[in-house]
């Protein structure tokens, strides 16, 4: 096993283990870079925008996140920033592709990514640009179209992860979020050409289930009561089966060791237990168990039952996801501050997004898939010194289907024609495109007999509405955001909104055939 610490020493000693930032005075006297930008993708996984602070929601004031913040503050903040289909794996291909699920052959986790077909990356290559990924893959295949890269098999670890690299597998001993950056600030250190423009991706497993906080912060809110949201007691009265009938309930989905650390003799030595608790060395498993050990107890004592052992549980889970992220806002930190002190900074455009945003308790849930607003919108946002007016926001709306156009856009390589996005760099420019897209398609296809029980469905969002056919149910919905923003109440069956629903079935049509996605599913 690699030890963080002589990973940290193997790839550049003291400096590396203070920030990897510091460089000495003959790099400083380096003529300036390229003029091709550079771009930078941090991307985590499954961070709900509401937990993002720059997003005003109700977490902002007790779980603040300074770094992505400042990454909005410098540049700009997308109000309305959607996915294709809210789980992992297909969210990752369609970045890659700019192409809706049932082109590129990812529509559900689990699917073997082909690595042949077309990808932002290899436009880059090609186009002279050097690549690298570090952290999450998720895709089954070997990546393809990366200089340099070293992924997470599978979903990978929290604590001494496991990672693939072109020369075979290695284990890092340290917590995951760390390491991802680690290597991303290495690479730019040391193995990156300088003669060229760069494409960094810098993808976290964070806070993806079963949220193991970091070391730093596993105390971290402990004093603190997390805001509840107003539907976290939802009874789904206003909705229809695929609500009622789903299996991702804060109240009976979530598991006592696992998801909440509140382990039972029996599970020790089991396959969860062995890829969570069970991973950590010594070292960690005493400053886990001094930080959860009296805490655990206490729950204990209390026997909670009914609503209060929801509301107990869903603090647990909070609390737990928000130490996740503080670490990933701490890492976006140290890639920020790596960025200025280089000189970097100027030439470089640096983004922050998940692949799809997260349940905090809304509807009394946890997961995504649904086209619930929670789990379509998605946090995005992006610095471009010397271009992006500081503080910007964009209202349109955007998906990740526009990455891979944008990224090729920003480095001046001309986009496919066969691509299903659109550009975002105009936006960014300031610029207020007539011809912007007025809605956005979602498909999820995973279905009731895969987890989390979540039917499958499609749909179209408006700025104001929303239109969702179940179509294994045969089932519709319809809201209106603009008066119900919560998703309360399907107005499906309301002649008020007869015009509408018949509106939105007509643009439901055009999209389907527009992305040319078939009757079947593929």
């Amino acid at each position: 096993m690699v030890t963080r610490r002589d990973f940290l020493k193997r790839v550049g000693g003291a400096a590396a283990a203070t920030a990897v930032c510091t460089r000495s005075r003959e790099v400083w006297a380096r003529p300036d870079p390229p003029q091709r930008l550079n771009i930078i993708w941090i991307y985590s996984d499954d961070h709900a925008e509401n937990a993002v602070s720059a997003y005003g929601s109700r977490l902002a004031e007790v779980a603040p996140t300074p770094n992505i913040d400042r990454i909005a503050r410098e540049g700009m903040l997308f109000r309305n920033s959607f996915v294709t289909n809210s789980i992992c794996g297909p969210c990752r291909a369609v970045v890659l592709t700019g192409l809706h699920s049932h082109l590129n052959g990812i529509t559900r986790n689990g699917q073997r990514f082909d690595g042949e077909q077309q990808t932002f990356p290899k436009l880059l290559q090609d186009a002279g640009y050097q690549t690298a990924l570090f952290g999450k893959w998720h895709l089954g295949s070997t990546p393809t179209g990366f200089d340099a890269w070293e992924v997470l098999p599978g979903q990978g670890h929290y604590y001494n992860p496991d990672f693939i690299t072109p020369s075979g597998q290695e284990t890092v001993e340290g917590y995951v979020t760390d390491i991802i950056t680690d290597k991303a600030l290495h690479w730019l250190e040391n193995d990156r050409d300088e003669t060229k423009p760069f494409m960094l991706m810098v993808q976290d497993k964070a806070p993806h289930r079963e949220w193991e906080p970091g070391p730093d912060h596993l105390t971290l809110f402990d004093d603190v009561k997390i805001p509840e949201p107003d539907t976290l007691f939802d009874d789904y009265a206003g909705r229809g089966t695929a609500a009622r009938e789903q299996d991702m309930t804060i109240a009976e989905t979530m598991r006592m060791g696992p998801d909440l650390k509140v382990w039972d003799e029996s599970e020790v030595g089991s396959f969860v237990w062995n890829r969570t608790y069970g991973r950590m060395n010594e070292e960690q498993r005493a400053a886990w168990d001094a930080a959860y050990d009296p805490k655990n107890e206490a729950f204990r004592e209390a026997n909670l039952e009914g609503d209060d052992l929801v509301r107990w549980k869903y603090q647990r889970y909070l609390k737990d996801y928000l130490r996740c992220i503080r670490s990933i806002d701490d890492n976006v930190g140290r890639v920020l501050d790596y960025l200025e002190k280089t000189g970097l900074d100027k030439n470089t455009v640096i983004f922050y997004s998940s692949d799809q945003s997260f349940y905090l308790g809304e509807h009394g849930w946890f997961d995504k898939r649904f086209i619930y607003e929670e789990s379509l919108r998605t946090p995005l946002v992006v610095r471009w010194p010397g271009v992006i007016a500081p503080g910007s926001e964009i209202e349109q709306l955007v998906q990740n289907l526009d990455c891979a156009q944008t990224f090729l856009d920003i480095a001046g390589v001309p986009q496919p024609e066969n691509m299903q996005g659109r550009s975002l760099a105009p936006l960014m420019r300031g610029e207020q495109p007539d011809d912007w897209r007025q809605s956005i398609y979602y498909h999820y296809y995973e279905g009731e007999n895969a987890v989390h029980r979540v039917y499958k469905h499609y749909g179209v969002r408006t700025d104001r509405y929303k239109l969702v056919y179940f179509y294994t149910l045969d089932e519709w919905e319809f809201y209106d955001l603009k008066k119900d923003p919560n998703e309360m109440q399907s107005v499906y069956d309301d002649p008020a909104y007869a015009s509408e629903v018949a509106a939105l079935k007509t643009e439901l049509a055009r999209l389907r055939t527009h992305y040319q996605v078939p009757e079947e599913d593929p």
